[in-house]
């Protein structure tokens, strides 16, 4: 017995979408190919496995046994977080002890608010991620009324924080991450575009 479907799908759809060559199979996108220590990923490399460590970043050995057990498990790239210099300044420490244990994994430093702690453990480690909306912003949950040379003078101050650290990373060969979410929009952005798509 054949069942007809009463559904018809629109010719706009039939090819599917420009970014999917296919709405029944699977096929990678084509996308950069990145080396994160001596780590790639990206295009026909195996997509790799993450995990971040729950520790205090301050917390030396214990942030190490963490990372080993996730690195036993099969993690690729650790995740550490650095919210303000000290934490970035003791990813050295966690990344010498991991190495000297005979751990070589890619440390990859998660980043909010602090541009001083990104640009130090850009120094220090294989990755770094940063949000866009909160790079350089404390977040207040404000709305502020801002008029357009004021709104393009916080984007120019942005570019000037972040521009520093795209240098060091390019100076000492570390991969960045450029991540957003709705949790990490800047009151600038939210202020300027509300809780929409638009703004993420």
């Amino acid at each position: 017995m054949q069942v007809k479907s009463e559904f018809q799908m629109p010719d706009s759809m039939a090819a599917g979408p420009s970014y999917s060559q296919s709405l029944t199979s699977y096929t990678r996108r084509p996308t950069t190919q990145v080396r994160v220590g001596d780590l790639w990923m990206g295009s026909d490399y195996p997509i790799r496995v993450q995990s971040m460590t729950t520790v205090d970043t301050m917390d030396t050995l214990g942030s190490v046994e963490q990372s080993i057990r996730m690195i036993e498990a099969g993690c690729e790239l650790v995740r550490i977080t650095a919210p303000s210099v000290k934490e970035a300044q003791n990813l050295d420490n966690i990344r010498k002890e991991l190495n000297r244990r005979g751990y070589h994994t890619p440390i990859c430093a998660d980043i909010h608010f602090t541009p001083n702690a990104a640009e130090l453990a850009a120094r220090l480690v294989e990755k770094v991620r940063i949000n866009p909306g909160n790079y350089a912003d404390k977040k207040r949950f404000e709305i502020i009324d801002y008029t357009e040379q004021a709104y393009q003078d916080e984007i120019q101050r942005i570019r000037d924080k972040f521009i520093p650290l795209v240098r060091i990373c390019k100076e000492y060969g570390t991969a960045m991450r450029i991540g957003t979410n709705h949790g990490s929009l800047s009151d600038r952005i939210m202020s300027r575009y509300g809780d929409t798509p638009v703004g993420w």
